[in-house]
């Protein structure tokens, strides 16, 4: 009998069923839940599952939103559900730190074989892991409070709205405040994939964090070290 613990997000219900019904006759424990929101909730830091199976297209925030918001805290193993013809979807899934996928409507035995895949080379992979660089606990300076659990961000008493991959840079940037971080690091943390050339991603990402930070304070908090990256300034809280 298996003790892994199986997660299938997806908002197919019937599907769910199908296949916690399938996996947990092959001795896995199995839950699933039907929404981003959800998830969030149930996932917490990861600790509590072996694999997560995790469909792209769902009402509300998707998918991709899901992973890019689980990524920097969550290392547990993901397989995508996604349709035939989403290649984007998929190859952005990967570039995001998915570990496999699976095309909908799909067969369960595949789906097993896939699991199965994929714990084998979760557990080859384990080892004691280095440090992580993105904050456990909130983060304050000048003013800004970041709390990595509620994935808010308050300048004072003022929310700052902040996409999933803008907190991300602000996140790092704050918690490794006064070193340089070089874009190519920033690029394969949040964004999950290597830098190349002429790509302007991430600057676009920091230029944001910026203008937003800029309305509400005076002063300019992200420094651009020519030839290096980028770097929080070191201050007190």
């Amino acid at each position: 009998m298996s003790t892994e613990r199986l997660l299938i997000i997806d908002d197919d219900r019937d599907l769910c069923d199908l296949l916690k019904a399938y996996l947990s006759h092959e001795g896995y424990r199995v839950d699933a839940c039907h929404s981003a929101e959800q998830a969030l909730e149930l996932v917490g830091d990861g600790s509590g599952w072996d694999l997560l199976v995790l469909d792209i297209q769902m009402p509300g925030a998707s998918g991709l939103e899901l992973l890019q918001q689980l990524r920097p805290r969550v290392q547990t193993p993901v397989i995508m559900l996604t349709g035939r013809g989403d290649e984007i979807d998929r190859i952005l899934g990967l570039e995001m730190g998915a570990d496999d996928y699976l095309g909908k409507p799909c067969n369960p035995r595949e789906l097993l074989a896939r699991v199965r895949a994929v714990l084998r080379r979760s557990a080859l992979k384990e080892q004691p892991a280095e440090k992580s660089l993105f904050p456990e606990q909130p983060v304050e300076a000048f003013g800004i409070r970041l709390d990595p659990g509620s994935r808010e961000v308050l300048v004072g008493s003022e929310a700052v709205e902040l996409t999933s991959a803008e907190f991300n840079v602000l996140a790092y940037l704050m918690n490794s405040a006064g070193t340089v971080m070089s874009k190519e690091q920033l690029t394969e943390l949040v964004l999950h994939r290597k830098l190349t050339a002429y790509d302007r991603a991430l600057d676009v990402h920091v230029s944001r964090v910026r203008q937003k930070l800029a309305a509400l304070l005076e002063q300019e908090l992200i420094k651009t070290v020519r030839g290096q990256g980028y770097q929080f300034l070191k201050g007190k809280a």
